[in-house]
């Protein structure tokens, strides 16, 4: 089952490394870091580091998997709010308590209000 989610996949067995020479080799350092703006890109530049934050961060792969694709010219995965709706299971509905108008409630005994409509002055003193 899990080869055939892969199946659809353009970048299945396309490693990280082979995609950043990829860009690099394409685009050079400089202009691959105008086009992704991440220090690793910009700031003493190299495959090493590049491939330790980009593993570590999701964001940023994204960008570099896009840039990939697109360069390619292979099909582009659908944006992440879609993608991440088209992977979930149409979910039950959760009841949730409807909120209704209701008259305002009679202060109880304990609480002191006055003519001119405070509410506990006793607590919160006068103003």
């Amino acid at each position: 089952m899990h080869n055939m989610n892969q199946s659809n996949n353009p970048l299945h067995g396309i490693k990280l490394e082979t995609i950043i020479t990829y860009l690099v080799e394409k685009y050079g350092w400089e202009e691959l870091g105008e086009r992704i703006n991440i220090r690793c890109f910009t700031h003493d530049p190299s495959i090493k580091s590049s491939l330790r934050f980009l593993r570590k961060t999701e964001w940023a792969r994204d960008k570099v998997e896009y840039l990939y694709l697109r360069a390619n010219k292979l099909p582009l995965p659908p944006p992440k709010a879609e993608a991440s709706q088209a992977a979930k299971k149409p979910a039950a509905k959760i009841a949730t308590k409807k909120t209704t108008q209701t008259a305002p409630e009679k202060p109880a005994k304990g609480d002191k209000s006055s003519s001119d409509g405070t509410v506990n002055s006793h607590i919160w003193g006068n103003n």
